[in-house]
């Protein structure tokens, strides 16, 4: 039995949970959600909370019963807390700023980048720490989003340059070491 797959997912309260069959509908404070899920695998909500179980052995269904149930504690999750991601600007010159709704990156392009968030997704920006935080309760369009951002201009080996997420170690590379050598 997968042990993640087993553990029941607690529904806080404040949070509506309703299951039609296969399609599982999670409404809370920060927003709605609705998800269709494989029918090899059965759920049922019981005394506040909503169990995951299989009916087959086989490695699909096994392998689907863990990732069903993390998907639905991600909608719960996200719906009544949410979810957020931190990325860090570093480089001379390099900076984000809110344009009302609207992320401009001045990443050393000759013109800025504008990011538009999608529905559900909200930008903010400390100009003093040069981070952004993307904030959202969809936990994968969420990190799709910050991908997309650190895509814009991915730290590169030399200098350390571009966006990363907070934390990230960017491995360094040497410089070029060959200016002085061979001369005589």
């Amino acid at each position: 039995m997968s042990r993640i797959g087993r553990l029941p997912v607690e529904v806080p309260a404040g949070v509506q949970v309703q299951i039609n069959g296969q399609e599982v509908h999670v409404k809370g404070p920060k927003g709605e959600m609705k998800r269709l899920f494989e029918p090899a695998i059965g759920i049922k909500l019981e005394k506040g909370q909503v169990l995951v179980t299989r009916d087959s052995e086989a490695q699909t269904v096994r392998a689907l019963h863990g990732t069903t149930r993390a998907l639905i504690n991600n909608m719960v999750t996200g719906v009544s807390k949410g979810f957020e991601i931190l990325l860090d600007v570093e480089g001379v010159g390099y900076r984000a700023e809110m344009s009302g709704k609207n992320l401009m990156l001045y990443l050393g392009f000759s013109h800025p980048v504008e990011v538009k968030p999608p529905a559900g997704i909200s930008f903010d920006v400390d100009t003093k720490t040069r981070q952004i935080k993307v904030s959202g309760f969809d936990k994968e369009l969420l990190g799709q989003v910050a991908a997309d951002i650190r895509q814009i201009r991915p730290p590169e080996p030399y200098k350390g340059k571009g966006v990363r997420y907070h934390g990230e170690k960017v491995r360094r590379k040497a410089g070029k070491a060959g200016k002085t050598k061979g001369k005589k």
